[in-house]
């Protein structure tokens, strides 16, 4: 119990002193003092531990569950073995079909709250932060006893210092997931020295130690995290669940025939039809005798996943295709492109201007939002992926080139410090600096289009070799013994 009450000290102090340095008044900035009252108050009131609290294991983001995926995969994974998941979360986008299914695993949506709307901007932070402070702990000490509360950071304030809290007044293990930092991802928006980004480095450094176990996502970060913030982690790679795979052609005239109803670009070009055929900008279905055939002539279809967000600069994109428009009218031999770019986030709008202010001729671009379940379709159906994630941090590896090899499909990526742990340059893809290379690299991999004999169809065969590890054997290799060594 002296862990707790310390664990207490120092979150009731730090509260305090956000309070004051937002600009509140003493007796407002001493509402986090209340709040140590009610823990006590409410952590006298609690029965004994569940006996079987050891099968229960609570998943916690701080986020929009249906976007992520990795915390998805971890309740998949605990339900597999038998666990009981408790999936706390935003319920902004639905979640995969096979967590909504899953009779193991219980979802228990919290709400995006957002703070004040009046006052100075730190006054609203804080504010924001104290309420889901409020919340977060609420929701921990109500749910039953679990072995253990699985953590997604970042997100991770307040939840890294609310939870471990919760955890040691309800005795149960602690662990982080480490995607990334969350003050890096501030930063973007801030600059690194401004005052609110270190009082987030600050704390992410010092509560991250009060974990009692963690995991991160690359080596890279594993020894950031060692040798700067004395946290020792396990490295848990992002892999490919089985729904990430190649896409039967069959599937894929299903596919586009969907996508053609809502998006232009799949459609067959205008005035194009043929006796007893179902046509798509792809593919051929002859509703004689059901067989599915590639169009001759088609178009080229790359796509890239995107949030929407600072670290994604989509111009880079778009100033490529803009020099792959200008090789195909210098009379270059390579394909029409269909580029899909799908996501969500606060930055989408402004991209869709920059798009529609473009005169492609030659390129079609759309940005459709796909469900859970047709997103590896399409992957599985691509010529091609692109990704512009350069990590905030350095350390975090992006998810979307994971999902992408799964379906064998080679990507062009932009560099930044650790993407070697993930992409082989000349093996599995190609790594690019700025939009001349990708431009370039393009009309490389299309020049032979769509012979399977060129440096594209050698990317894919080498995907296809390479015996990837998959989600769970990952998992059960890396986090499973942990979970049994303490919840057995």
């Amino acid at each position: 119990m002296a862990d707790a009450n310390a664990a207490v000290a120092v979150v009731t102090v730090s509260l305090v002193l956000l309070g004051l340095l937002s600009g509140l008044s003493l007796s407002w900035a001493l509402l986090p003092v209340a709040v140590v009252v009610l823990i006590f108050v409410l952590a006298s009131g609690l029965k004994g531990r569940d006996e079987l609290a050891h099968l229960n294991v609570c998943v916690l983001v701080l986020g929009d569950i249906g976007r992520s995926p990795r915390m998805q995969y971890h309740a998949l994974s605990l339900s597999r073995h038998g666990y009981n998941v408790t999936l706390i979360g935003f319920l902004g986008t639905k979640p995969h079909q096979d967590i909504i299914e899953d009779d193991r695993i219980d979802i228990l949506p919290i709400s995006e709250l957002k703070g004040l709307t009046v006052g100075p901007r730190m006054f609203r932070y804080a504010s924001k932060v104290i309420f889901q402070s409020f919340q977060v702990f609420s929701v921990l000490m109500k749910i039953q006893d679990q072995g253990y509360i699985l953590l997604q950071n970042p997100p991770g304030l307040p939840a890294i210092a609310v939870t471990w809290v919760a955890s040691c007044l309800r005795g149960n293990q602690f662990i982080i997931d480490w995607h990334n930092y969350g003050y890096t991802i501030m930063a973007l928006t801030h600059g690194e020295n401004h005052f609110i980004v270190k009082l987030a480095k600050w704390y992410e450094k010092l509560f991250g130690r009060f974990s009692d176990h963690n995991l991160c996502v690359t080596n890279a970060m594993r020894e950031d995290l060692r040798k700067n913030w004395n946290i020792e982690a396990t490295t848990l790679y992002d892999k490919p669940p089985p729904i990430f795979r190649e896409t039967p052609l069959k599937l894929q005239h299903e596919l586009f025939i969907r996508m053609g109803s809502t998006y232009l670009p799949f459609r067959p070009s205008p005035g194009v039809t043929k006796e007893y055929m179902e046509l798509t900008a792809f593919t051929e279905h002859n509703t004689q005798t059901g067989a599915v055939t590639r169009s001759a002539g088609r178009p080229a279809l790359l796509i890239s996943s995107t949030s929407w967000t600072e670290d994604e600069d989509f111009s880079v994109l778009l100033q490529a295709l803009e020099g792959y428009e200008k090789f195909v009218e210098a009379g270059h031999r390579l394909p029409s492109l269909v580029c899909v770019i799908t996501g969500k986030g606060p930055q989408k709008e402004y991209y869709k201007k920059l798009i529609d202010s473009k005169e492609f001729h030659h390129i079609k671009i759309c940005t459709p939002w796909l469900e859970a379940e047709d997103y590896p379709l399409l992957l599985g159906s691509a010529d091609l992926g692109v990704c512009l994630h350069k990590s905030s941090s350095g350390l975090d590896l992006p998810m979307k080139v994971v999902d992408m090899f799964g379906c064998c499909l080679p990507v062009c990526a932009i560099h930044f410090q650790c993407l070697h742990e993930l992409v082989r340059h000349e093996e599995n893809g190609l790594i690019f600096k700025d939009s001349k290379e990708l431009s370039e690299q393009l009309k490389l991999l299309f020049s032979d289009f769509p012979s399977d004999q060129g440096k594209l169809g050698i990317f894919r065969k080498n995907l296809r070799e390479s015996g990837q590890q998959r989600w769970d054997e990952n998992w059960d290799h890396n986090v499973l013994p942990l979970i049994k060594e303490h919840c057995d």
